[in-house]
């Protein structure tokens, strides 16, 4: 996914891809088991991410531009504050509405969001140090099940086709839409373009179908069988080898540090 990557020849562009993988894995995983309240560990979690997309050199622009990505799953979190165990503590709204709130929900509230944002900015710094047909034979020969990476490699392969799709029903409908004067949206009520949006997304359904349809045919008479063409495995260089076991001591410790910070 050319719009994910980030072109360079940084030592993190260069590593083995598997490398990359299995250390955003751990870090993911190692973050999430880390307790609530481990703010100190939060902090070096954020530290070690950044400083490898600093070692990249990608932009901070970039990071929290496409970090932005984990803020609907964050808004998830937020019912805790209004949820949580006890106690609970009124909090006074204007025109005299009072609203019981937990501190101990706001505290999980601010854990799950901090997580989320960190772990997409790992997710983040992935996608853009790695091409996808890199990250798809990495995946393969770390023995994740064939048929998984070829839905991952045909989706994200036929993601913008899809958004191709998207933005010419969307030129077609500005086109075809007039703009009644001191109106700032095009159409009719919200109703009517409620009305014509469904009926964009079942003619977006269709025309997908219709295309996978013919992009399936072309793929089975060249002789496709429904998975990836098999790859040796090829051994990992010391190097590489040596580096990732010094990321995932240091991603142990700031778990340790956690267990021993949070609670």
């Amino acid at each position: 996914m050319h719009e994910l990557y980030v072109s360079g020849d940084s030592g993190i562009h260069q590593l083995d891809a598997r490398v990359k993988v299995i250390f955003t894995v751990a870090f993911v995983v190692f973050l999430n088991l880390t307790p609530s309240r481990a703010w100190p560990a939060y902090i070096l979690f954020l530290t070690a991410i950044v400083s490898v997309a600093l070692i990249a050199r990608l932009g901070a622009g970039l990071l929290l531009r496409r970090a932005l990505i984990a803020l609907p799953f964050a808004l998830a979190a937020v019912p805790l504050i209004f949820t949580g165990p006890a106690p609970r503590v009124p909090l006074h709204m204007p025109g005299g509405l009072t609203i019981a709130t937990s501190p101990e929900g706001l505290v999980r509230c601010a854990s799950i969001v901090a997580k989320s944002w960190i772990s997409v900015e790992a997710a983040v710094v992935l996608a853009a140090t790695t091409r996808v047909p890199d990250l798809l034979v990495a995946l393969q020969r770390l023995r994740v099940p064939k048929l998984l990476v070829a839905v991952v490699g045909l989706m994200v392969r036929y993601l913008f086709v899809i958004v191709d799709e998207v933005n010419g029903m969307l030129r077609a409908r500005a086109s075809r839409s007039a703009t009644l004067t001191g109106s700032r949206h095009p159409g009719g009520s919200v109703f009517w373009r409620a009305r014509v949006t469904g009926g964009m997304a079942g003619s977006l359904f269709l025309r997908s179908l219709e295309r996978s349809d013919r992009v399936y045919a072309a793929m089975v008479s060249r002789g496709y069988n429904g998975e990836l063409p098999d790859r040796q495995p090829a051994a990992l260089p010391r190097k590489d080898l040596a580096l990732l076991a010094l990321g995932l001591a240091l991603l142990a410790l700031l778990w340790m540090l956690g267990l021993l910070t949070g609670g």
